[in-house]
């Protein structure tokens, strides 16, 4: 029997190049948001593009890696609190991202992919850190926590779309 690679080279290459820009937008997010004075725990959502791009151009299953990389970067980084609290934002925002886009047959906007992905990032990490801070969903932070993921969610969208034009120039995504 023949083996076949689950993968070719060229997307294993754009998979690490896709984890090393989410790596990189994650930092420049990171050190933006004090500058920008946003609230504890909110920052832009830079390397949440790289993410919605995978699930839109590459494969929902890329978008699942992308997320889980970058949770086990922040761990080993910044501890498993961090960690911990990426990973369950990411894939509370994929999940929901995915469902979004089935029910809606793929003909959501990326606008409201990436707004419910964003608000459901939000409201799983603070469904962690409430489980592991009072032994309940706290909804104290939850009202900044929605009107940020869509203002960042929002922003995620545009940023993306603002990019298209020159992914499309490299044969990154098809144009249209």
């Amino acid at each position: 029997m023949e083996n076949k690679p689950r993968h070719s080279a060229r997307q294993v290459a754009l998979g690490g190049l896709l984890f090393a820009l989410s790596l990189l937008l994650a930092w420049l997010e990171a050190t933006l948001a004090p500058l920008l004075g946003l609230p504890p725990g909110i920052k832009p959502g830079l390397a949440n593009v790289v993410v919605m791009y995978a699930l839109y151009f590459l494969t929902a299953g890329w978008a699942a890696r992308l997320v889980v990389l970058k949770a086990l970067f922040a761990f080993l980084v910044r501890g498993g609190a961090a960690g911990a609290l990426s990973l369950s934002g990411g894939l509370c925002s994929l999940g929901v991202m995915l469902a979004v886009r089935f029910i809606s047959r793929r003909k959501a906007s990326v606008l409201a992919v990436s707004v419910a992905g964003a608000v459901s990032h939000n409201l799983g990490q603070l469904a962690l850190a409430s489980l592991w801070l009072s032994g309940g969903f706290s909804f104290a932070y939850a009202p900044v926590l929605v009107v940020s993921g869509v203002c960042m969610g929002a922003f995620t969208s545009f940023t993306l779309r603002a990019v298209l034009p020159a992914l499309e120039k490299a044969g990154l995504a098809p144009k249209g």
